[in-house]
């Protein structure tokens, strides 16, 4: 563009003394001059360039490069206009310069646009692009109209939107439409997707839309979280397939910064089980709050590496500053957790270190016992031996009158914990009890994608089995914010909202993958549904509290509970019984501690583990002969 302006300046600046004086060839009165149109370019070229005129992408030029270059023209005028008026002789008209302000403004602003929508066009005609409507004509929607103008895969066609207001008018050049027209545009326009432009919208509200696509037979895509949209984590336009989590979360409850900071704000923080998926959430969450520095203690030198990754990552990106101190370490070496605690000065620890597989733990009791259960009697000691600020548990739902070995060793932390903290007076012990959380390592969904991907079939233990969901980010803020409301051997019980139906979630997953369920009622469907039977240890539906004392706290979505908590005599007896088991590697005996009524665990499957049933077969095998 340089050199077109370069040859252009000086025509402008000739079409002016035309228009001024009439006459095409008005050489006779600018000959003593011509010195000017040189000038003319040479100037222009170096305005141009010291307002960055030429370093704009012409494809995304808009309303700033276009005051930038009135600017410039209007700078370049007034230096032709000086010129004009004290140097040339005769005087040059002095309307000249204003009319080259307006044909020189109209020549360059044109032939930048013309690239604009050349290039538009170009991608609109000549490329196969696919034609989208998009739900929601707000903020939000424009903005992503504007940001597909450019795009080489997507072509917006319409809007969809639920405001009768809205509905027949035109919106950035494009109609707006209601959505129970959504069968007859998809027919009329041949729209492939539909993008949700919301945002904000709350999940019940994205249930209600994604169903009309799916009856339509229309895949919807969406745009990020208004949260990440802010924050620089996303563009508008970084669209992806709706995800489970956007129809389970809730409308998100802004977080109590003074809650967040409490524990956070210039303190030396450990987590173990970092690299865990909450261990890791939380991380991801405490970096952003400012701590002096963050240990991350983790048994798995795979996950310590990633996550130590991710977070420095992070922290040069977004220019924030806080030390990650990576730690491979097992959290029952009683020495080397005290030697952490010490030499890092750790004030706040949150343990979501621990075996949580249910199948698992019962294939390998003995091990699940040592770390779920002696494990976090470690760290709690060693916390209180050192005089740490605050100590905060992660627990499960799994723990209230479980029927498998992993929740009643929780259940066990937990009375190790608020144990620990009557007897505490520098440290503050809490723990904080919830349910599954979508995406974790493990867990339903990404079971059941790999599932879909593969063509089928889901599995399903039982058709009635119910379960709580939160999203990880939802469920590390408020582990967050749980633990600055603690006073001392507190129990918080995140509020989960309504159980979910396994069986409606894998059908949901299904619909939003764009395959269809085969049952009965439709025979010909692409991805069954198949049901295994209850696992070892699996319950039915999962309970949160174990009585009825449940009280409010500041935050709308944490609620703390008062449990009964045996003596420290009689838990101190049955910690010893159950070490003195493990140390025998007596399966049976340890099962029968855990069976005591303070623990509430109910076994009513046989023992699965794997060690257990190796003896068994080795014993019948030297029976026989």
């Amino acid at each position: 563009m340089m050199v077109i302006d370069a040859i252009f300046i000086p025509v402008c600046l000739w079409c002016a003394y035309v228009l001024r004086l009439a006459e095409w060839w008005p050489w006779e009165r600018m000959v003593t001059h011509w010195w000017v149109f040189p000038f003319a370019s040479l100037a222009g070229v170096a305005i141009f360039t010291h307002f960055h005129i030429y370093r704009s992408v012409l494809r995304y030029i808009g309303s700033h490069t276009l005051v930038l270059i009135l600017k410039s023209i209007a700078l370049l005028s007034l230096c032709i206009m000086v010129l004009g008026f004290f140097v040339v002789d005769p005087i040059m008209p002095r309307s000249v310069p204003i009319l080259f302000a307006f044909v020189c403004t109209a020549f360059v602003a044109s032939t930048r646009y013309f690239y604009r929508y050349y290039y538009r066009w170009v991608l609109t005609h000549l490329l196969n692009k696919q034609s989208v409507a998009i739900y929601g004509a707000g903020g939000a929607g424009v903005q992503l109209a504007i940001a597909l103008a450019d795009s080489e895969e997507y072509k917006a066609v319409a809007y969809i939107d639920d405001s009768e207001n809205l509905q027949g008018s035109i919106v950035h050049g494009l109609r707006v439409f209601s959505s129970d027209d959504l069968t007859g545009l998809v027919e009329s326009l041949d729209i492939k997707h539909v993008l949700l432009a919301l945002p904000s919208a709350s999940p019940e509200d994205r249930n209600r839309i994604v169903e009309k696509l799916a009856d339509a037979n229309i895949e919807a895509l969406t745009v990020p979280a208004m949260s990440e949209i802010v924050t620089g984590r996303a563009r508008i336009d970084s669209l992806r397939k709706v995800e489970i989590k956007d129809l389970l979360g809730r409308k998100a409850v802004v977080p109590d910064q003074t809650l967040i900071t409490a524990s956070l704000l210039n303190k030396s923080v450990m987590v173990t089980g970092a690299g865990g998926s909450i261990g890791s959430e939380i991380c991801r969450q405490i970096i952003h709050n400012n701590p002096r520095k963050l240990v991350l203690f983790e048994a798995s030198e795979f996950n310590l590496y990633s996550i130590e990754r991710e977070l420095n990552d992070h922290l040069r990106n977004k220019n924030l500053e806080c030390e990650i101190i990576p730690i491979l370490g097992n959290v029952c070496d009683q020495a080397h957790v005290q030697k952490i605690i010490s030499t890092f000065n750790i004030q706040t620890i949150y343990h979501a270190a621990a075996y949580k597989h249910v199948p698992l733990v019962e294939q390998n009791i003995l091990i699940g016992i040592r770390n779920n259960v002696f494990g976090t009697k470690t760290v709690c000691e060693c916390a209180i031996k050192l005089g740490v600020e605050r100590f905060i548990l992660i627990s499960t739902d799994k723990a209230v009158r479980t029927t498998n070995i992993m929740g009643a060793t929780k259940r066990f932390a937990e009375l190790i914990v608020q144990d620990i903290a009557k007897r505490s007076d520098n440290t503050i012990l809490t723990m904080v009890r919830f349910g599954n959380v979508l995406g974790s390592s493990g867990s339903v969904v990404p079971l059941f994608l790999e599932q879909i991907n593969n063509g089928g079939p889901v599995t399903i233990t039982h058709p009635d089995v119910t379960r709580y969901f939160m999203t990880i980010p939802e469920a590390a803020l408020l582990v967050i914010q749980a633990g600055s409301l603690a006073t001392g051997g507190d129990v918080f019980v995140l509020e989960m909202g309504d159980k979910v139906k396994i069986s409606d979630l894998a059908h949901r997953m299904i619909e939003l993958s764009g395959r269809t369920v085969k049952n009965t009622e439709n025979p010909h469907g692409e991805i069954e549904i198949a049901f295994t039977g209850l696992r070892p240890g699996e319950k039915m539906t999962e309970e949160l509290v174990i009585g009825d004392n449940i009280s409010d706290t500041v935050h709308p979505h944490i609620l703390t509970a008062r449990e009964h908590v045996p003596s420290s005599k009689k838990l101190q007896s049955q910690l010893a019984a159950l070490d003195q088991a493990i140390t025998s590697f007596d399966i049976k005996k340890a099962i029968e501690l855990l069976s005591d009524p303070m623990i509430g665990y109910t076994r009513k499957s046989d023992i699965v583990d794997c060690l257990n049933n190796q003896e068994h077969e080795a014993l019948d095998t030297a029976q026989e002969y």
